[in-house]
Order: C-alpha cells, then structure tokens, then sequence
C-alpha cells in the first residue's frame, strides 16, 4: 500500500512541474482607432443657409394724406427711376395754394413798398422790420403749400419693379401709410446670420461663394457688404453679401441658398480631430496621444473650442501638437500608459474598414 501511494505522490509530482513549464497564456490587447491632430486651417470653411434679397426695397408713401385717384403701375411691372407710380385726388391741396398764392402776391406788393419806402427814409425802421418778418412768413407758407400740391404724386425712387399694392384706387391714405411697394433691379444681396462664436473671427473671413438647388453643380462668388454688429433676438449677427456682377445666372429675392465662407486661420490656429478622440471625465477633457514605439497611450489635456457639423472636433492645448497619432475611436475603455493595439488602415479590397 505504501509502495502504491509513493507511485501516486510521483505521479503528481510529474504532472505539476510539467504544468509549470508550459508558457503562460498571453494578455489580449485592447485594438483601438487612430488618426492624425491637423490645424484647423485644413477646416476652416463655413456653412450658412441664406436667404436672397433685393439690394433696394422700399414702401412708399405719400407725404400728404388723401384719396387715392389713380395708380398708374401694375404690380409686377418694371419701372424706371423717377417713373410717377400713383397720384392723390390734388383738389383740395390746389384750392389751398390758390387762395395762398393770391395772398402772397399782395403781401408781397405792401411789403416791397415799405421796403422802398425804407429805403428813402420815408418810413420807420419797425415799419420795415415788419414788412420784411411778413414776406418772410408768408414766402414759407406759400412754398409749404406748393410743395404739399406737388406731394400728391408718388414716383419711384429707384429702377426695380413693383412688388404690391396696398390701396387701391378711391381708397383714402394717410400721410406715411405704405400705398406701394417695389424691389430694385440691381445686383441681389444674400442674407445670412452668424453665431457668436464666428462673429468675434470675422476678420479671418476671406473667400465667401454659395450654391443654389435650382443650379446644380455651380459655385457663385459673393461680396461681403456689412455685418450689423447688434445680435438679434435670438443672439445671431446678419451679415449681408453682394451677388457679383461676373456671375453667370441671377436669382430671384426670395430664393434659399448655402453659402460658404473660407477662413484664413492664424499661425496659433486651433488643431482638429475627430470629435469621438475627445473625451470628458471628471471635469477634464482630454486625449490619449498614441506612442508607436512603446504601443501605448497617453492623456493629454485639451481646452475644447467646438464640436464642429462634420464630425470634427477644434481644440487647443500645449500637450499635443499638429501631427500626433491620437486613439479616435474607443477612448472611454482604456487607462492612461495602457498598451494597445493599432487598428491597420482600411486596404484596397477592405472597402469601407469593415474588416
């Protein structure tokens, strides 16, 4: 018996050491996506939807309230600068400077005299003060009324074309109250409106283009005319651009477009990555910089400037610099100074990465 438990105990002793001498099993690595930190200057393009507006619109009015007695251009209707759009009912107004007319001319005749008078010392100097002060008042009344009578006709400010009418004939209006109104002919304008964020860098703003739908495939230049520097109710600045001259087509006021605006960065210009490489945790916001030598990663710290439409992400930071390999896919499983393996570039036949 004893004999048969020394074999067993050797048995054992056998099978153990050999145990011993197999290699231990190797430690999975976790596979991780990289991608290159670019200067943002490599995305500095922005996009606006915008609206075309006529470079002139305006709603005109009489000065002088009235009945309306006739409109003279039709809605829709090309008219030219200066071109009489409309006219009130002038009686009233042509009565009034009648009888101040008739008024004028003999205050006038008395007030010329006694300044003649004057003149030769025939008469006091009050005398003639008061003649004087007298012509002056009724000149002003005189010219008041003839301008009101003249104020009866409406004409067109601008070359362009008529957009609508408010009144018709027969209808009363009062003085300032829109009776037309028409868009100029000229060159259009787009409008746009811009967040905060590229209001304070529109002085890197330096190329501005859009593109229509109803013009598939073409590219249109644009002239950026003036910002409006107040936000508007919803915290937005309206920046207005010219449509250029050497375009080939012109679109209608009222037509949607997309412009694109291309920025000239500075040399301190934020770095690019793609928005799933940032990584926020326990207030820190950070990237794992990838070592190709050692085959592990890093934390860095970044200041996050703005997640960008495209799926990119602009930051700043002075522990990453333009041209490092950083983990863009996987960072929320993965330690600081852990080893991984690099995820290989799609291949010819790999179409996609799906493999």
């Amino acid at each position: 018996m004893k004999k048969f438990n020394v074999i067993i105990g050797g048995i054992i002793l056998i099978y153990a050491g050999s145990c011993t001498r197999q290699p231990q099993e190797k430690v999975r690595l976790q596979t991780v996506k990289t991608d290159t930190v670019t200067s943002a200057a490599e995305h500095s393009t922005l996009q606006y939807p915008g609206k075309v507006r006529a470079a002139e619109n305006a709603s005109l009015a009489f000065r002088v309230s009235g009945t309306i007695r006739k409109i003279y251009a039709k809605e829709g209707s090309k008219v030219k600068k200066g071109q009489l759009l409309a006219e009130l009912d002038p009686t009233d107004y042509r009565i009034q400077l009648n009888a101040t007319e008739a008024e004028y001319k003999q205050v006038k005749s008395e007030a010329e005299r006694v300044m003649a008078l004057y003149k030769d010392g025939g008469t006091t100097p009050a005398a003639n003060d008061k003649a004087v002060y007298g012509l002056k008042q009724i000149t002003a009344k005189y010219t008041h009324h003839k301008d009101q009578l003249a104020y009866t006709k409406l004409y067109a400010p601008f070359e362009g074309y008529i957009d609508k009418h408010m009144f018709d004939t027969h209808e009363t209006v009062g003085a300032g109250m829109p009776v037309i109104t028409m868009i100029g002919s000229g060159q259009p304008e787009v409008e746009i409106n811009l967040p905060a964020t590229e209001y304070i860098r529109r002085e890197q703003f330096r190329q501005y283009y859009c593109t229509l739908d109803i013009y598939p495939g073409m590219r249109f230049t644009l002239t950026p005319l003036h910002i409006i520097p107040k936000a508007n109710a919803n915290q937005l600045y309206s920046m207005r651009l010219k449509w250029d001259s050497n375009n080939p087509e012109q679109p209608s006021p009222g037509m949607n477009t997309m412009v694109t605006i291309v920025c000239e960065c500075a040399a301190d210009a934020p770095m690019s990555a793609p928005s799933t490489a940032i990584l926020h945790e326990k207030g820190e916001t950070c990237v794992f910089i990838f070592d190709a030598k050692n085959k592990k990663v890093h934390k860095r710290s970044v200041d996050l400037v703005r997640l960008q439409t495209d799926g990119r992400a602009t930051f700043t930071s002075s522990q990453v610099k333009t041209g490092d390999i950083i983990v863009s896919s996987g960072v929320h499983h993965i330690q600081d100074g852990e080893s991984v393996t690099q995820l290989p570039p799609a291949s010819a036949t790999n179409i996609g990465g799906l493999l």
